[in-house]
């Protein structure tokens, strides 16, 4: 193999994106939403249960994450991100003891992705 090659070899891309912290976030948001959204898609209790406990741990992480002192996000973001947080504790209960559809807990993740769409492409 010539230098140019070795070269060209050394600088292609590995095939594995590099993940920052704000897409592997992202990434986690968007697994979370994917899984929500189609147990209440399918009607199915019990998997519809399983999702929103597993997107109250998401939100429970979230809400010790922005109350850490090394947590750098401006303060009105963590503010906001805790009161998502409530808010998904108690529209979940909602929906699991009232009957709501699950739209409400959607719509915040897809907000929260877009958000993290965002400081991504920056």
């Amino acid at each position: 193999m010539s230098a140019m090659q070795l070269a060209q070899h050394a600088y292609q891309s590995s095939g594995a994106p590099t993940k920052t912290e704000r897409s592997g976030e992202y990434d986690t948001v968007a697994r979370v939403t994917s899984r929500l959204r189609l147990a209440a898609e399918q009607g199915n209790f019990n998997q519809l249960a399983a999702a929103i406990d597993t997107n109250r741990r998401m939100w429970t992480t979230i809400a010790a994450s922005v109350t850490d002192t090394e947590n750098r996000l401006p303060d009105d973001v963590k503010a906001t991100l805790f009161y998502l947080s409530e808010f998904t504790t108690v529209q979940s209960r909602k929906v699991l003891t009232e009957g709501e559809d699950a739209s409400a807990l959607i719509d915040v993740n897809l907000a929260v992705m877009r958000g993290l769409n965002a400081a991504v492409a920056r």
